[in-house]
Parts: C-alpha cells; sequence; structure tokens
C-alpha cells in the first residue's frame, strides 16, 4: 500500500505541466505549438527566454525531487522512494491531464537521481554539461548523461538504484528516438537555436 501511494502521488505531481505554465505566465503562449512542441526546459529556451526556461527546469526537476522527499517521509523504505521518483517521471512523460502526451523527462529524472542519491545525480548532471558544453547538443548531454547514470549508481548506490537508473535511462532513449535520428543526420539544433513555430 504504501508503494502504491508513494507512486500514485509520484505519478500525479510529475504530470504537472510546468513548462506549458510557464510559458502561458510569461507571454510564450502554447509551448505544443513552439519549436519542438515538447513540454520542457530545452524547447522553452528555443523562445529566446531564459529566465523562462529556467524556471521550468527547476521546477521540472523539483517535482521529481519532492516526489521522493514525500515517499522518504512517508515511509522509510528506500524502494518507496526510487517507485516515487519513477512514477514521478512517468507522470511527465504521459501526464494524465494532457492525453498522455508530455516531455522526455531528463530534468525530472536528474532531480530523482539527486534526491535518491546525490552523488549519483551529480555525476548525472556533471555529465550532462561537459557533453552539452563540448558538443552543444542538448539531446546527446541528456542521452549521455542518463546512459551513464546506471554505472554511476552501481558504483556510487545500490542495486536498486542502478535497476532505477537504469529504466528510466531506457524510457529517455526511447523517447529521444526521433532526436537519435536527426543527430545521425546532422540535422539536430544546437543549444540556443531557436526554431520556427510548428
Amino acid at each position: 500500500m504504501t508503494y502504491a501511494v508513494a507512486a500514485v502521488g509520484g505519478y500525479l505531481l510529475g504530470a504537472v505541466p510546468f513548462g506549458i505554465v510557464i510559458a502561458r505566465l510569461f507571454g510564450l503562449g502554447d509551448l505544443r505549438k513552439i519549436g519542438s512542441g515538447n513540454i520542457g526546459a530545452t524547447n522553452v529556451l528555443r523562445t529566446g527566454n531564459k529566465p523562462a526556461a529556467l524556471l521550468t527546469l527547476l521546477l521540472d526537476s523539483g517535482k521529481g525531487a519532492i516526489a521522493v522527499g514525500v515517499a522518504h517521509a512517508l515511509s522509510p523504505e528506500p524502494l518507496a522512494m526510487l517507485a516515487a521518483g519513477f512514477a514521478a517521471v512517468l507522470g511527465h512523460n504521459f501526464p494524465v491531464w494532457l492525453k498522455f502526451k508530455g516531455g522526455k523527462g531528463v530534468a525530472t529524472t536528474l532531480g530523482v537521481l539527486l534526491a535518491t542519491a546525490w552523488p549519483v545525480g551529480l555525476a548525472a548532471i556533471a555529465t550532462w554539461l561537459a557533453t552539452a558544453a563540448i558538443f552543444r547538443y542538448s539531446s546527446l548531454a541528456a542521452l549521455m548523461a542518463l546512459a551513464l547514470a546506471p554505472v554511476y549508481a552501481w558504483f556510487l548506490a545500490t542495486p536498486d538504484h542502478a535497476v532505477m537508473a537504469g529504466l528510466l535511462g531506457a524510457l529517455a532513449w526511447a523517447r529521444h528516438h526521433e532526436n537519435i535520428r536527426r543527430l545521425i543526420r546532422g540535422e539536430e539544433g544546437k543549444i540556443g537555436q531557436k526554431k520556427k513555430s510548428a
């Protein structure tokens, strides 16, 4: 029952579409009709509004961390935290409020990793920053960070953390299938590059 409550609570928190809310508050229009149509911080950044993008990033990552924190307050069981964190990412990717059409869950996943095992989260974030700085592709940075997260979790946390990180990494790679194709073709947009409205 505890795991079910943690998972449902995590999903509902993760399903809050902060990108859409922030875009409207900043007068940027419907984020789903801008750039890639994604509801995450990277697409908000394509509008050219960096404060809005940063706020979206903090809120999307924060909801993952908060879901983990609430689960920890309800139960000392580590698996409850992992269940809540995993469900929060599912909520972001498949929000019931948006007919299950959500984002790719990178920021929320990083928030979950930070909250469940901060050394793993910091290592993943460092990987994202290094890859983004070198190649200037947000999608490639996310793919690298989340591909290596299970390895970091294996050495810096527990096998259960590694399994969760692996599942979240696999989900992120599946959600980035179009980005992967564009990267292969050399057509992927770089960080800070604006796209025309969809």
